[in-house]
């Protein structure tokens, strides 16, 4: 049985649950998705391919996801941003790699316009910047939407388990004030970016269009002809450490 999560104590009494392995910089952080937790299956797999290269790494749930306090529901874009800049600020030291998956591709970018001094790169699996706006609201049904308005949540069943996806009005709305895919994204830093075009979940179409929006001139893009949202598979893994190792060697010189 895996040891118990450490604990780190937020300003407003919350707490973020966390493992942390220390090793040379940069360093890694995996930022999960939406609904998602720090137990799946890369953010495991992130930790055994940092533990081989002898890198510190970090992961960790957001305010009301897996092992950290909170309730899901109080969630937003902006509050679990301030949670990954958070674990940037006081669970590591020197450069950083963000790999964010689905949703945590688009706080990856967040926490990096938050923090560009710190961060050395970016790697975002099926990132999903915007997807609230784009992938939820723009596509709800009339109905939905009057759910929503009405009551505030609409539970959406989900195809990765029993639980249903709790949407909020709230999430929607406070996600209006970080939509990047509108302008220029004045980041500088290396970004590698992996998306499965099988992926039912985040249309494919939508990472050469991040790429578009990147300023940085360090933009690359692979993409996985029958890879699925998660890109949990062992081949798909395996691009995910071919990608890391080139990125580092190009950082380290």
């Amino acid at each position: 049985m895996a040891a118990p999560a450490s604990r780190l104590q937020r300003r407003d009494g919350t707490t973020i649950a966390y493992r942390r392995t220390p090793g040379k910089a940069p360093g890694l952080v995996f930022l999960g998705g939406f609904m998602s937790d720090m137990t799946g299956t890369k953010a495991s797999a992130l930790e055994g391919y940092a533990a081989r290269r002898g890198r510190a790494v970090v992961r960790f749930d957001y305010l009301g996801h897996g092992e950290s306090s909170g309730n899901f529901e109080s969630g937003t874009i902006g509050r679990w941003t301030e949670d990954a800049v958070a674990v940037l600020d006081e669970l590591t030291e020197g450069p950083q790699v963000l790999v964010g998956s689905s949703m945590g591709g688009w706080l990856m970018l967040l926490a990096a316009l938050a923090r560009p001094e710190r961060v050395a790169g970016l790697v975002g699996i099926a990132a999903a910047p915007d997807f609230t706006e784009d992938l939820m609201w723009a596509t709800f049904a009339p109905e939905v939407r009057e759910t929503l308005e009405r009551e505030g949540v609409y539970h959406q069943p989900s195809e990765y388990g029993e639980q249903p996806y709790a949407i909020t009005r709230t999430l929607i709305e406070e996600g209006r004030r970080h939509l990047l895919l509108r302008a220029p994204i004045p980041l500088a830093c290396p970004v590698r970016l992996l998306h499965g075009m099988a992926d039912p979940d985040v249309p494919w179409m939508l990472s050469p269009r991040l790429a578009e929006r990147l300023e940085s001139d360090d933009v690359e893009l692979h993409l996985v002809k029958a890879g699925d949202h998660r890109l949990s598979t062992p081949g798909d893994l395996a691009l995910l450490e071919s990608v890391l190792d080139r990125l580092f060697e190009a950082l380290e010189g």
